[in-house]
Formats: structure tokens, sequence, C-alpha cells
């Protein structure tokens, strides 16, 4: 699929005050931009194996540590949970130019022991010097089953990768995601942390630690139960975990002794659903990082903002601490519906000047049917915090919800996406983008944007609630898994 440009960019009204809550969404009154978003291809599916969906990719996480950027996403992706194997791209040259891979050693397609393996979250250990993927190993030898979480780990920058070495094992896992404490200040200093939850057990989160470069873990249960965890490190090595909880709201659980013993959960907020039209997989999980001092940012899909839930946006809360979180705010004012949002913080930054960055998928009208809905690809950033936004961009699109591949839980762009800033340069999101299928395979592959994308600020700040406007869908049952 040939990158796109000069691709149609949506100018949002950024309104504040409490008219907010009582207008339509902001859709109609918005201007288009004209954008140039050329785009650089990092992952495609390399697996000719039948029995997954040939040519998908889904799901991307990255990491950036000095003049380095790793993405890893799943390729080859299986109906009812999984994939074929995990595909890296690195840039040692700050997103310039991309070597390609797969890991080995993951699944019998690339050496490994298990049939499929899902969930890749990337991150580097400054301490040890070396990269780490998380990913979810699957069996199918009897049912879908999360059999372990393991970490693959790379000593040259990103450009080989070791067999993966095994975190934990048993019960029925999901959701792993992987963050290592890489300030020197720190009593934790180069110990690295990989969240889970077991459905077995009831989502029951676990955390996982390593001190030696993710050669061997101790794993140990949280209080906590939900999906979709995501460990961030502050400055004073204090971890803090956001998740979707089973109650239907964002809550997060703190360690202040290097992921030994755990706080109890706190809510961050509930959750308002709209739900995702066009038979998409878009589950509310969060996405959240930390700045320089330690600030943690979380960002998600919800509806209160837009009268009668008639569209998410994405919303972001913040924490100083992880324990006592802000008010909710909104991101996004143009209308439609935002969800699978992928937030970067720049870390060299902080407080009222830290630089955020935001990529997402976009319904430009909400209330599509199956056979009508265009998937976009948005992308907003702010240089205040997150007080104010700028307009947001279209970076991709439109796309056909069909052109994704196929699972029991719905079409998949994709559970994550992700967005790295180089510290006081560009923001590289990396998302996957569909074209239309041909000769019989799917054409879903990975994508950034060339060179990457500025980050500005522009609009005054929006207006904060706790509360729903209106009554959203009713949150449906916790599904079985979200592989």
């Amino acid at each position: 699929m040939p990158s796109p440009a000069g691709r149609r960019g949506i100018g949002a009204l950024l309104i504040a005050g409490t008219l907010l809550l009582a207008s339509a969404p902001a859709a109609d009154a918005a201007a288009d931009v004209d954008v140039d978003v050329p785009l650089t291809e990092i992952g495609a599916d390399p697996y000719a194996n039948a029995t997954s969906q040939h040519g998908t990719q889904a799901g991307p996480d990255t990491y950036q540590w000095g003049t380095t950027i790793v993405t890893a996403q799943q390729a080859g992706r299986f109906f009812d949970g999984g994939a074929s194997g995990i595909a890296f791209a690195t840039s040692a040259d700050n997103g310039a130019t991309w070597a390609k891979g797969v890991l080995p050693g993951l699944t019998g397609f690339g050496g490994g022991p298990y049939q499929r393996v899902s969930d890749p979250s990337v991150a580097f250990d400054a301490r040890h010097d070396v990269w780490l993927v998380a990913s979810l190993a699957i069996t199918d030898t009897d049912g879908i089953r999360g059999a372990a979480v393991v970490v693959s780990r790379s000593t040259d920058g990103g450009r080989t990768w070791d067999d993966p070495v095994a975190v934990a094992n048993g019960g029925d896992l999901d959701k792993s995601w992987i963050a290592c404490d890489n300030t020197l200040a720190s009593p934790y200093y180069g110990r690295c942390h990989v969240a889970f939850d077991d459905h077995a057990a009831g989502n029951t989160i676990s955390l996982a630690r390593s001190t030696d470069g993710g050669l061997t873990w101790a794993v140990t249960a949280t209080p906590a139960t939900g999906l979709g965890a995501q460990p961030v490190v502050r400055p004073d090595g204090a971890v803090v975990v956001p998740y979707l909880g089973g109650d239907d709201r964002i809550r997060a659980i703190r360690s202040r002794d290097g992921g030994v013993t755990w706080s109890d959960s706190v809510p961050v907020s509930a959750v308002q659903r709209h739900a995702v039209a066009g038979g998409l997989r878009a589950l509310p999980l969060p996405s959240a990082e930390t700045d320089a001092t330690g600030t943690v940012y979380v960002v998600w899909q919800d509806c209160r903002f837009q009268l009668y839930c008639a569209g998410n946006d994405i919303v972001l809360a913040t924490s100083a601490d992880g324990t006592e979180w802000d008010h909710v705010t909104r991101v996004t004012a143009d209308g439609g519906d935002h969800f699978i949002p992928g937030l970067g913080v720049d870390r060299s930054t902080s407080g009222g000047s830290a630089r955020l960055a935001l990529t997402y998928y976009r319904y430009p009208d909400a209330a599509c049917a199956a056979a009508t809905c265009r998937l976009t690809i948005g992308y907003t950033s702010s240089v205040n915090g997150g007080r104010s936004w700028s307009a947001p961009a279209e970076l991709h699109g439109p796309m056909k919800p069909v052109w994704l591949a196929n699972t029991a839980q719905g079409r998949m762009a994709g559970d994550y996406i992700s967005t790295s800033i180089v510290p006081g340069g560009n923001a590289f999101p990396a998302f996957t983008a569909a074209a239309a299928p041909a000769g019989g395979a799917y054409d879903v592959r990975t994508y950034t944007v060339s060179g990457g994308l500025p980050i500005t600020g522009g609009g005054p700040a929006l207006l904060s609630i706790d509360g729903p406007v209106a009554a959203g869908d009713p949150p449906p049952d916790m599904p079985p898994t979200a592989r």
C-alpha cells in the first residue's frame, strides 16, 4: 500500500465553558486543513501459514531512548486469538531509517514452543543497556489459553533478539505490559516491571519484576482485578499501574518499594461508553505515561462530553503521585467517535510545559452503519501538559472496517496504538492501516510518519468535569479475554 500524502486534516473548535456540554458535536463547525503526511511502512506480515489471516498486523507499541526507537506488533492475526508472531522495527537514528524483522523463538513459525503470541510491549533498561519486548504466549491445544508471559531481549540496540525468557506461567494470562526504572537517582534504578492479568483467577492483575536486565523475574499478585494494566515508573521509583477495572472504571494501584508490595486500587474515573460502530473491536483500555517530575498522564475513550453520549472523545486524567487524580478533561472536540488512543510524553519536560502527543482512531460519523463506517487515524499534541491541544490532523484514511483482521470480538486494528517522542523533537506514532484485500489476502501494515510530527499547542483549555453528561451505553460484561 503506497504511503499517502496530501491527506485532509481536521481543524477543531476547542470550546471552553459549560456550553460545551449542551452543544452538538463540533464536526459541522470544524474547518478542513490541508496537511501533507508522508508515511513510512515499518511492518508487514511475513508469515505464510494458512491457519492465520495472512497480510494482517495489529496492536503496535513503541519506546524511544537515546537515538533509538523500537516498535513491536502482532503479525498474522488468528480469528480466535493471538497471532503467528511478533514483528519488530528498529530505528537507530531517531526515525530516519528502520530495520525490520521478527522476534525468534516464540511460536512454531519461528522455532518456538508456542502456537500463537499476542500483546507485545516495548521497554528499555538503561542500567543494563538492554531492549525488552514483553509478549503473551498462547497455546491452542486445549482451547485458546494465555499460557505464559515472556520477554525477548536485545543487547545490540534492537537489531537482533534472543529467544524469549519466561516471566510467568500457568493460568490463563492476558494483556502483558512492560516498563523499566531508568532514573539514575531512583533507589530502584534498573528494575523492570511486567503487568498482566489472569482470567483463570478472576482477571487478577499481577506484576513481575526483574533486577538483572530481564533474565529472571519474581511475580507478585496485587489486590487489583481488570484488564489492560500499564505500569509507569516515576523518578522516585514508585510504580503506578492504571487499568480498566471490572466495575467499568479506570483505576490505579501503586508500589513504593520497587514492586514488592502493592496498594489497594484507587478510582481514576468512571468510564462512560459509546459502543463503537461498524463491528469494530475497541475496548476503553488506558494509555499511560509520565513526565520528568513524575506526573502520571492517562487517556482513554469516553463519551461524557458529547450530548447524550453520542460518540467517544479521548479524555485525560493526571496525577502527581498516582493516588490523587485530577478532574477528567476533554482532548478531542471535533465530533465523531474517537477510540484506541496512544499517548506519548516528552520525558525531558514536565508540568505546565510538558510536551504531549496523542494518536488515535476515529470515525467522522459516530452513528455509521457497518457498511458505511470509514475509519481514520488522528493526531493532536499539547505543549502545556494537556491543558490545551492543537487542532487534530488526519494521518490516514478513510478505511473500511472489513479491510481489517477479523476476530471473535469484531474487526481489529489492535487493542493498542502507540506514540513515542524524541526529547525536544518530533513525535513518532505507530499504527496499523489497511488497504482493500487483494488476491485472497489482507493488506494491513504498520506505519509511522516519515520524519515524525511536530508538537504544537493551540486553543483554550477545555472544560473539566467529574461525572457523565448523560448515560451512555451500559457496559458490557468484561470480555473473557482481550487477546
